[in-house]
C-alpha cells in the first residue's frame, strides 16, 4: 500500500509516498481503507519537528491525523463494525505512527471511529473530523455555551473556526467572527451574525463577549480582557507564549484561559455526525489534493489565508 511518510523533519519536501506493507488489525482494532484525510496543524508540526516529544525521532513517521473511509477488516472483540461500513475517525495524536490517515489503509482502535455522516462525500467528511470535534468539545464541554450568549470566534475562517461558527449558532449563540474581510460573506452564510476584520481592528475594539473561542494563540490576555463578568475563554492553539498566558490566567478563576487536548473518541464523533446530519454543520473545503501531492497540501496550509480545509483524496 502507499502511505505519506517523513524520514526526517523539515519542509514539505521531506514528505514522501512510500510503498509499505498493509497493516493488520489486532484485537479491538479496525482496518480502514482510507478515502480522504485532511491537513491539520498537528500534521504540519509533526512534519516540521515541532512535536518531537510526541512523534519521537524514530523514522519513518506517518502523517494525517484524521480520515474517512470504509472498514475492510476487524480484529477480535469488535462487534459494532463490519466490512463495508463507512466510518470516520482519528489516529491518536500522542502515539507514534509509521502510518496514519494519509495512507491507503490505517489501523485504529474501534473506539476512535464512528459511522460517518450520511449524505456527504468522504472528502467532505474528512474536512470536518478534527476541526469539528475540536470546536464541539470547546463549545459543549470547555466553555459550556448557553443559548443567547455572545460568542467571539477568533480565526473564524480556519478549519476549527468555520466549525465553531456553525456549532455556536446551532447552540443558540450570537456569533461574531474575527477574520479577514474577504471571508465575511462566506462566514455570514455559515451563520455568523457579525464579521470583524482583524487586520483593521484591535482587540479592545472588538466588543465584549460571554465566550471567546481562540484558534490563533497570540494576544490571549488582550482577548481575555474582552470577557464579561462570568465569561469564559478557550484556546486551541498552543504556542510557547500561549502556554505562559494560560498558566498566568489561573488567578482569574472562571475567567481564566482554558485549553484542552482535542482527542475525540467515538462518542464525540457520533455527536458530530448528528450535527452534520441535522444540517447544523457543513463542510468548508478550500482545496483537494491527490495523495501523491500531499506536499502541496502542506504548502497551501502553511501559506494560510484560506477559508476551510485542505483535504487529501486518497482513494474512492
Amino acid at each position: 500500500m502507499k502511505a505519506a511518510q517523513i524520514t526526517s523533519f523539515g519542509t514539505p519536501d521531506v514528505l514522501h509516498i512510500n510503498d509499505i506493507e498493509r497493516p493488520a488489525p489486532g484485537p479491538g482494532e479496525v482496518l480502514v481503507s482510507v478515502e480522504a484525510s485532511s491537513v491539520n496543524g498537528h500534521d504540519v508540526m509533526v512534519r516540521a519537528g515541532g512535536l518531537r516529544m510526541v512523534s519521537g525521532r524514530r523514522f519513518p513517521i506517518g502523517v494525517g491525523l484524521d480520515f474517512a473511509g470504509v472498514v475492510v477488516e476487524t480484529g477480535a472483540g469488535v462487534p459494532d463494525y463490519r466490512a463495508g461500513d463507512h466510518v470516520w475517525g482519528m489516529v491518536h495524536p500522542r502515539e507514534k505512527h509509521a502510518t496514519a490517515g494519509a495512507a491507503e489503509y490505517v489501523v485504529v482502535p474501534a473506539d476512535r471511529v464512528s459511522p460517518a455522516p450520511e449524505g456527504i462525500s468522504s472528502v467532505d467528511a474528512a474536512s470536518l473530523v478534527v476541526g469539528g470535534a475540536t470546536a464541539l468539545i470547546a463549545l459543549r464541554d470547555s466553555v459550556r455555551l448557553e443559548k443567547g450568549e455572545r460568542v467571539l470566534v477568533r480565526g473564524a475562517a480556519g478549519g476549527v473556526g468555520t466549525a465553531a461558527v456553525q456549532l455556536a449558532c446551532a447552540m443558540g449563540g450570537h456569533v461574531t467572527a474575527l477574520a479577514r474581510h474577504r471571508h465575511a460573506k462566506a462566514l455570514q452564510e455559515l451563520g455568523a451574525d457579525k464579521v470583524i476584520d482583524y487586520v483593521d481592528t484591535t482587540p479592545e475594539e472588538t466588543g465584549s463577549y460571554d465566550v471567546v473561542i481562540d484558534t490563533v494563540g497570540s494576544e490571549l490576555n488582550c482577548f481575555r480582557s474582552r470577557l464579561t463578568k462570568g465569561g469564559r475563554m478557550v484556546t486551541v492553539a498552543l504556542s510557547g507564549g500561549a502556554i505562559a498566558a494560560i498558566a498566568a490566567s489561573s488567578v482569574h478563576g472562571a475567567r481564566r484561559i482554558r485549553t484542552f487536548s482535542a482527542n475525540p473518541e467515538a462518542d464525540v464523533l457520533r455527536a458530530l455526525a448528528d450535527h452534520v446530519s441535522s444540517g447544523a454543520l457543513r463542510p468548508v473545503v478550500e482545496g483537494v489534493y491527490p495523495l501523491a501531492d500531499v506536499a502541496s497540501a502542506h504548502r497551501a496550509f502553511e501559506r494560510g489565508g484560506v477559508m476551510g480545509k485542505h483535504v487529501v483524496a486518497v482513494s474512492g
